[in-house]
């Protein structure tokens, strides 16, 4: 069979250790392969659940607070009732986690869903039973060969929407729009899809915030219709920290095209370099220019010094 594998923000190093991890799902730790739920359950029959990717590095859970905020604050939106603190969520995060013997080089997708119907059907009431847990830590380290070489983006006609759609600041299990950006990207030959506004100016990824350099400045969308993403939000913060003149601003396809540099922002990948977008090369067309080298170390940076900062305040071991 011909591979026609290609390279997304989410690729990873192949670690056969995943192919026996163990999952937790709802108070149980399950071998992969028996890790389910039930066909009733609302997050498979609607999508309806909310859902953070957090890393864990060197025994930390890299920005556990602002992840918690904004799992909280869209299950409070769709009156999702998640039983649970933050700090028991830590708990099942930091059980899977060492039962599977991860320390760091790990990835947590922990995912919340309305919980098992009575009927097959919409309504949100006829989930009766609570809220379905899940929290999916694997062995995890970000392509070394998508971060040298960067991703190809094609612009596609599917958009982000109008928050009064469906927000997308709404992390949720419902992913479809974004699914389908990203089958539309892969028909042109790309690795993964830009995504325009409703008025037409550039947005998003279907997978990451999108950033570009000109003439030693950093763009990226007003927010008004993307991801409301944490490693967005540090890499500005950076920015500002360092002298790096930033604006969350309207812009089109034409400045785009123009960019010296462009750059994804991610939980998992943190900053990948983009190559090409719509078939035009951005700066040398291959992997990071000079500023998206530097975020990219400034960033590194600013994880390390949360790791310590963690761990110097909850004492080693803490996460």
């Amino acid at each position: 069979m011909t591979d026609t594998h290609r390279p997304t923000t989410h690729d990873a190093e192949h670690d056969p250790r995943n192919d026996h991890i163990l999952i937790h799902v709802n108070g149980r730790l399950v071998p992969k392969d028996k890790a389910v739920v039930s066909v009733y359950d609302s997050g498979f029959m609607l999508g309806d659940g909310m859902w953070e990717g957090m890393r864990l590095h060197d025994g930390v859970w890299v920005f556990f607070d602002e992840h918690m905020d904004r799992l909280f604050d869209a299950c409070r939106a769709v009156s999702i009732d998640i039983g649970k603190t933050r700090e028991e969520l830590r708990a099942i995060l930091d059980e899977t986690a060492a039962a599977n013997g991860m320390v760091t080089d790990a990835h947590a997708r922990l995912m919340i869903t309305r919980g098992r119907k009575a009927k097959p059907f919409q309504h949100p009431s006829l989930s009766r039973w609570g809220p379905t847990i899940v929290a999916i830590v694997e062995h995890s380290r970000p392509s070394a060969a998508v971060k040298a070489r960067g991703v190809r983006l094609a612009t596609v006609p599917q958009v982000r929407g109008l928050p009064n759609s469906q927000d997308p600041k709404l992390n949720s299990h419902s992913k479809l729009n974004c699914v389908i950006a990203c089958l539309q990207a892969e028909a042109a030959g790309a690795d993964e899809a830009l995504m325009l506004d409703p008025h037409g100016f550039v947005n998003t990824t279907n997978a990451c915030n999108f950033f570009i350099v000109r003439r030693g400045e950093l763009w990226t969308s007003t927010g008004d219709y993307c991801m409301n993403g944490i490693t967005r939000a540090k890499v500005i913060e950076l920015a500002r920290k360092n002298g790096i003149p930033v604006f969350q601003k309207n812009f089109s396809l034409y400045e785009t095209y123009g960019a010296e540099e462009a750059f994804l922002t991610g939980s998992f990948g943190g900053i990948t370099p983009v190559a090409a977008i719509d078939g035009k090369p951005i700066g040398k067309g291959e992997g990071a220019g000079p500023l998206t080298s530097r975020l990219a170390r400034l960033y590194e940076e600013l994880v390390a010094a949360h790791v310590a900062a963690r761990k110097a305040v909850h004492g080693p071991g803490s996460r």
